[in-house]
């Protein structure tokens, strides 16, 4: 009798463009991955709106157990839930529309889209979980005083969050930090007791070494319990322009891929209950490689999620 078409092998290009392929849909999956196409908080070029629908053709190319953290993202009940609704021209109407959808999944994957759009993901995810370490992946702090100018942008984002409450400063770490900033940014992020790792902290260790520090600050012990919860954000302009050209504020000096792919396998019993992969901009990516890297972040926190559930 021929096997079923849907239990036959299927070729990467013919899979569907969701996340991962997948054929799940369901809202009420355990893990739901959604994408967040908004980018009128961006500071310098826009377009990370289409960050979701390239990620999720480049994530077809990604996903199961990689080497070195073999649990299978894939054993996981998972689904793409599609985009969030944004208002068009409206930042303060598309925010709390995020915060307001995101309120329904018990944990969201959050794909975006600019930095900001990690503001109202956590204001939503206070509501369940209280204040959170963070595992923060970016080029720049985000944590810029809001001005006349600016004052709710993707650079402005995590002042807010911590002014809020949102996240604990003393369980936040920031890796890949390089960019320009006035010393009084510098040391007013690090006085709210934030840990910045950067990028050429990176470069002079090694990813074994930058995530022992990183589960050290943010809690690691597995237990999964309800004081050490935290929560993932990656902006791809965390990683290099040679290896991620497809975003909108590109700083030169980045890290390599293999640098973060080594600390992110290296995170395990990090209690993680929320994560965003934002800023990939595929209007000026090459060869999908921006939007790649960034389907694979969010692979990699699924085998970090499967690898908790073998343990639980």
């Amino acid at each position: 009798m021929p096997q079923d078409r849907h239990e036959r092998p299927m070729p990467t290009f013919a899979a569907r463009e969701t996340f991962f392929g997948t054929e799940n849909r369901d809202p009420e999956a355990a893990f739901a991955i959604a994408g967040v196409p908004l980018d009128i908080g961006t500071t310098n070029r826009a377009g990370a709106r289409d960050g979701p629908a390239a990620v999720r053709r480049a994530s077809r190319m990604t996903g199961g157990a990689y080497p070195g953290l073999w649990a299978d993202g894939f054993t996981l009940d998972f689904a793409d839930v599609g985009n969030f609704p944004v208002l068009m021209g409206e930042l303060h109407e598309s925010l709390q529309m995020i915060e307001d959808e995101a309120g329904n999944y018990d944990h969201l994957i959050a794909v975006g889209g600019d930095h900001l759009v990690s503001l109202p993901l956590l204001r939503a995810l206070h509501k369940k979980h209280g204040p959170v370490g963070m595992v923060h992946f970016d080029a720049h702090v985000d944590t810029w005083e809001e001005t006349y100018a600016a004052p709710v942008s993707h650079g402005t984002n995590f002042r807010i969050a911590i002014n809020e409450g949102l996240i604990d400063p003393e369980r936040m770490v920031q890796i890949g930090i390089r960019c320009r900033m006035d010393k009084s940014l510098w040391d007013w992020t690090v006085g709210q007791g934030v840990t910045i790792i950067t990028a050429e902290d990176v470069h002079m260790s090694s990813p074994e070494a930058v995530a022992d520090r990183i589960r050290d600050i943010v809690g690691a012990d597995g237990s999964y319990g309800e004081d050490n919860k935290a929560y993932l954000t990656f902006d791809i302009d965390c990683l290099d322009p040679s290896v991620a050209p497809g975003t909108g504020t590109p700083e030169v000096g980045g890290l390599l891929g293999w640098q973060f792919r080594g600390i992110l396998q290296r995170l395990s019993g990090v209690n993680f209950v929320g994560m965003d992969m934002v800023e990939v901009a595929p209007a000026y990516d090459v060869g999908e490689i921006t939007a790649l890297n960034g389907a694979f972040v969010v692979a990699t926190y699924l085998s970090l999620l499967a690898e908790r559930e073998q343990t639980l």
